[in-house]
């Protein structure tokens, strides 16, 4: 499936490369990597400094796919990943579609 800046909070996160623009935790802001594994309050993303687990909820993200890049707020995708597709619909209508 293709991303876009209306669907990515319904996807799979993981594979999807990832950088940290806002976070509470001032180590985290700026961090980059691929994500490897999520839970529902957390992502946990690859980096060159090895794995480092993420707040989802104080959060904002930058997703890549291919050359396109979302940003998403962490309430946008704080569920678990088997619940997304029901519960971050109300996320889903909000979102607009962008080329």
């Amino acid at each position: 499936m293709a991303y876009d800046n209306k669907n990515i909070v319904l996807n799979e996160l993981i594979g999807l490369k990832v950088r940290v623009l806002r976070s509470l935790n001032k180590k985290q802001r700026g961090l980059s990597g691929t994500v490897i594994d999520e839970t529902k309050n957390t992502l946990v993303i690859e980096t060159v400094l090895g794995p480092k687990r993420l707040a989802k909820l104080p959060s904002l993200f930058r997703f890549y796919s291919g050359t396109k890049s979302f940003d998403v707020e962490g309430r946008e995708i704080n569920f678990r990943p088997v619940e997304r597709t029901e519960k971050a619909v109300k996320f889903y209508r909000r979102r607009e579609l962008r080329k």
